[in-house]
């Protein structure tokens, strides 16, 4: 199944699951052979497995790094690379905020010599 931005969370997780599954069969390891590799429980194998929403970020890291996967989480999450027109705003410097876009407030009417403030 391709993930797609319909897919609802639990139905990526269970697909990503299922993906470490079939990589693990293949590779002709069991539950405990991964979680031993990986360093993490066999219950944290079970549940990165089956999809179950509270297993730890590190713990799927540890067992995609074992099943030999662990590169393809670059394209999960590409570095993000700035437009040329953003490249020359920086000047070879790092951004290190977010800009926020302020709007005009419409002035109800014109200041003119003599008005009171």
């Amino acid at each position: 199944m391709k993930i797609t931005k319909q897919a609802t969370d639990d139905v990526v997780i269970a697909e990503l699951g299922g993906r470490l599954a079939r990589i693990r069969l293949e590779r002709n390891l069991t539950q405990g052979q991964l979680a031993e590799q990986a360093g993490v429980s066999k219950r944290t194998v079970e549940r990165l497995e089956s999809g179950a929403v509270a297993t730890q970020l590190s713990g799927f890291i540890r067992v995609c790094r074992v099943l030999g996967v662990l590169e393809r989480l670059d394209t999960l999450v590409s570095e993000p690379v700035p437009s040329p027109v953003a490249q020359l705003k920086l000047r070879g410097r790092q951004r290190q905020r977010a800009s926020i876009t302020k709007t005009a407030k419409p002035s109800a009417k014109k200041w003119q010599w003599g008005d009171k403030p």
